[in-house]
Parts: C-alpha cells; structure tokens; sequence
C-alpha cells in the first residue's frame, strides 16, 4: 500500500483503486443473491468502472465528466430496469441494488483518486488511511477487553460503546500525531482536530451501514476473499465514507493541507 500510494505512476494507482472497486461492488451484489435479490452485476460492473475512470480522467480541465458518468449510470440502471417488468410485476429490488453498487463502491471510493491528485496528495491519503486504520484497531481491542454496552445491537451485535468511543480517541490521537510530527504541511492541531473527529465518527458510520446491508443479505461476512478478515467489502466499509469526508473537507477549507 505504502508503494502503490507513494510511489506508484498515476495508471498504476487508478488500475489499484479500479480493481478494489469492482471486487467490492461484486462481492455486493454476490451476497445478496442468498437472499433472492438478483443484480444485474455486469452492467452493474461496467458503469461502476466507468465512474471510477471518470475520476481519473476528469480533474480541472473535465470536471463534468464525473457527473455525466453517474448520470449515465442512474439512467443505464433504469433502462435495465424495463428489462425486470414481467407479468409478475416489478423487480424494483435488483434494480436499486445495481445502483447502490455504483453509487456505494464506485463513486465514494473513487474520490481516491481524486484526493491523491491534490497537492501533498500522497501524504493526505496515508492520513486517511492511519486514521482510519488506527482507529478501527482501537475499537476493535478496547470492544473486546472493556467493551459492555452494545452500540447498535441489531445492525451489529459486536460493536459496544466503548469500542466506538475508543475509535473515536485513536482517530483524534493519530490525526494530532501526523500533526505535530509534521508528516502533512499545513496540518495545523485545528485541523488535525476536525479531521480526527470528522473521520472518527463517519468511519463508525461507515461500518454499521456495511454492516447494516450484510443483516439484509442475512450474511456474516462479505466473502471469503480475506481468510480471518472476510470480504475486502468488510475491510473497505469505513474508507468509503473517509476518503470522500476528507477530500471535501480540504476543498472546503482552503487553509486546510
């Protein structure tokens, strides 16, 4: 991660970011099959794909070429979707499914690449990455040893409010750290404070909403593709909601790194 983030040619950290996208969107779509909801997966695949290049090839001089790739996408979904209309009725299921697949995976995640593209790119995505990373590592440790109350007990029965508050701490720490260890130019302890607190609680959010799709699928785990840790969909779920949390909150504030 460290290479491909650091060092990796523009091509190379698309073609990553791509294929983490559509394993995720696929894992999705697989896991709801157990339960009847059929996507139409590889279109569902194909507009992702197109909106994570969208990312890559817009920027300053295309930024409308992202809107147009998602707007592309909703309409290509609904087109697909007259396919569904049977005597029977209207699958209206697997046809929000392929759209959330695209708007979940794609778009949020694809802010990766823009976020790399900004100046001092690199070093903003290892901070999202160790907050992120640290903070779930807090929780998951605390949760376990201390852990009593339980935070959202029918989304996601393991996870307990000292293991979020945990997670909140260790965001807030390892922001104030990269801070004052001068890793980010710019950072200064304000922000690090707001991107602590900003990250430390949309990546909670982030995992409970994961988790709240997997109770749909009536799943523990997104796949097996990661032995001891599940699916890279369960690996992902609080980088979906940081990695756009942050890139807006640096364009927002400007005097931010």
């Amino acid at each position: 991660m460290v290479a491909v983030v650091g060092y990796a040619p523009a091509w190379l950290f698309v073609a990553v970011v791509l294929g983490l996208v559509l394993i995720a969107q696929w894992e999705l779509y697989r896991m709801f099959t157990r339960v009847g909801v059929a996507a139409d997966a590889g279109w569902g695949l194909l507009l992702g794909g197109l909106v994570v290049l969208a990312f890559a090839a817009g920027g300053a001089l295309r930024p409308w070429l992202v809107p147009f790739a998602l707007s592309l996408a909703v309409a290509g979904c609904l087109a697909l979707g007259l396919r569904r209309a049977t005597g029977a009725g209207f699958d209206w299921a697997g046809l929000a499914l392929t759209l959330l697949g695209i708007c979940y995976c794609a778009w949020l995640l694809g802010h990766t690449i823009w976020l790399r593209e900004l100046p001092n790119g690199a070093a903003l995505t290892f901070l999202v990455l160790g907050v992120t990373w640290c903070g779930e590592t807090a929780a998951y440790f605390v949760g376990r040893r201390w852990g009593r109350r339980k935070l959202a007990p029918r989304v996601s029965p393991a996870k307990t409010v000292e293991g979020a508050v945990a997670q909140l701490v260790a965001s807030v720490a390892a922001a104030l750290v990269a801070s004052a260890a001068a890793l980010l130019p710019g950072l200064t302890p304000v922000h690090a404070l707001g991107i602590g607190v900003t990250l430390g609680v949309l990546g909670q959010i982030g995992d409970l909403a994961e988790s709240f799709l997997k109770r749909g699928a009536e799943t523990k785990d997104a796949s097996r593709l990661l032995p001891g840790h599940g699916g890279l969909l369960d690996r992902l779920d609080s980088l979906l909601f940081n990695v756009p949390a942050l890139y807006y909150y640096v364009k927002l504030f400007s005097s931010s790194p």
